[in-house]
C-alpha cells in the first residue's frame, strides 16, 4: 500500500509498504482511509511549527475510513461502517483520564503527531475510538474531529444565553467555535485580521458582528456593546499577539479560553489580571462524547460543515502540491485529501 511521510520539514517521500494483515487483537479494526482534513497542525508539522512534534511523520488525524475487518470481541462497529475517528488517546492511565479528562493524559497520543497518522491507505486502530455514521458523506466524517475542538472549547467556557462572546480566528476551528456558542443563545462576534475569512465567516456561520483585528478592537466592542466588553473570549489563533491582548477584551469577570497554541510563553499584567478578576483556561483536543454529539447535530441538520471545505488533494499528489495550500491566504478554509 502507498504511504506518504514527512521526513523534515518541507520533506515528503512517498513510501511502498506491505499492507496491515486481517489479523488483527482484540479491540482493533482494520479500516480503509476514505478522507483526511488538512489541519493547521499539519500546516504548521510541513513548516517545523509544531509544538510536541517529531519527524519523520505520517501525518492525518482528520479522518473519514471505512471498517474493512474486526477483532471478535469489537461490537460497537462492524465490516462496512462508515466512521469519523477520535486520534488521541492514552498509553497510560493517569491521573487526568482516571478524573475523566480523557483529552489532556499525561500520556496522550495524538494520531499523526506523536504516532504515525492517516496518510495511508489503511490503518489498525482501536475501535473504541471509531464512530459510525452511514447517513453522513465522508467530507463530513471527516469534518467531526475538527468541530469536536470548538465543541469541547465551548463546553470549557460554560457559556450561558446571558454572555457575550468573542470568538478570533475564523479559521476551521474558529468557525466550528461560532457555530458551538450560537447553539448556546449567546450573542457571537467573530474576529480576524484577514477581511477575506471574515466575509466567508458571515456567509458560513450568519455571524451578525464581526471586527477586524487590525482595528482599534477594544473601542470597537465597546461601541458595538453599548460600553460592555465580551464576557467570554476564546482564541483559536494560535497567536502570541493576540492570545496576550484578550485580557483587554474580555470583561471583567469574565472567562478567557486558549484553544490555539504556540511555542512559547505567554505574559500579562498580574494586578490587571486580579482587578478583573478573570478566569483563564486552556482547551485542549476534545472528548470521546463529543463526537457522537457532533453526528447526530449533522444528522439532525443544526451543522453542517460541508461549507468549510474549500479546497482538495488528490493523495497522490501531496507531494507536490500541499505546499501550494500556503498560498491561498484567507481563501483557505479547510483542505481534503482524497484518497480515491
Amino acid at each position: 500500500m502507498k504511504v506518504i511521510r514527512l521526513n523534515k520539514p518541507g520533506v515528503w517521500e512517498t513510501l511502498e509498504v506491505k499492507a496491515p494483515n486481517h489479523i488483527l487483537k482484540r479491540g482493533e479494526a482494520l479500516l480503509k482511509v476514505n478522507k483526511i482534513g488538512v489541519c493547521g497542525t499539519d500546516l504548521h508539522a510541513f513548516k517545523g511549527t509544531q509544538p510536541f512534534f517529531n519527524y519523520p511523520r505520517i501525518l492525518g488525524h482528520e479522518l473519514a475510513v471505512e471498517v474493512v475487518a474486526v477483532a471478535e470481541d469489537v461490537k460497537n462497529v462492524k465490516i462496512g461502517d462508515r466512521c469519523s475517528v477520535e486520534p488521541y488517546y492514552n498509553s497510560v492511565v493517569g491521573q487526568a483520564v482516571r478524573r475523566g479528562k480523557t483529552n489532556c493524559g499525561e500520556h496522550l497520543q495524538v494520531l499523526g503527531v506523536h504516532v504515525d497518522g492517516g496518510m495511508q491507505e489503511y490503518i489498525v486502530y482501536p475501535s473504541k475510538f471509531l464512530h459510525a455514521s452511514n447517513s453522513l458523506s465522508n467530507d463530513q466524517l471527516a469534518m467531526i474531529e475538527p468541530l469536536a475542538i470548538g465543541c469541547h472549547a465551548v463546553d470549557r467556557a460554560e457559556i450561558s444565553s446571558e454572555d457575550i462572546v468573542l470568538v478570533i480566528g475564523t479559521g476551521p476551528i474558529g468557525l466550528g467555535t461560532i457555530q458551538f456558542a450560537q447553539l448556546t443563545g449567546a450573542r457571537v462576534i467573530a474576529m480576524d485580521i484577514d477581511q477575506v475569512k471574515l466575509d466567508k465567516c458571515k456567509e458560513i456561520t450568519n455571524v451578525q458582528d464581526t471586527i477586524n483585528a487590525l482595528e482599534d478592537v477594544e473601542p470597537h466592542l465597546r461601541s458595538l456593546l453599548n460600553g460592555d466588553l465580551p464576557t467570554v473570549v476564546l482564541d483559536a489563533t494560535g497567536s502570541a499577539k493576540s492570545m496576550m491582548n484578550t485580557f483587554k477584551y474580555v470583561a471583567a469577570g469574565g472567562t478567557i479560553v486558549f484553544i490555539g497554541l504556540f511555542m512559547g510563553d505567554v505574559s500579562f499584567n498580574d494586578p490587571y489580571f486580579h482587578k478583573k478578576e478573570l478566569t483563564l483556561k486552556a482547551s485542549r483536543a476534545a472528548l470521546s462524547n463529543d463526537f457522537s454529539r457532533i453526528i447526530g447535530l449533522i444528522e439532525s441538520g443544526k451543522i453542517d460543515p460541508i461549507p468549510f471545505i474549500t479546497h482538495r488533494i488528490k493523495f497522490d499528489e501531496v507531494p507536490e502540491n500541499f505546499e501550494k495550500l500556503f498560498s491561498h491566504g484567507g481563501e483557505l478554509i479547510k483542505a481534503i485529501i482524497d484518497m480515491d
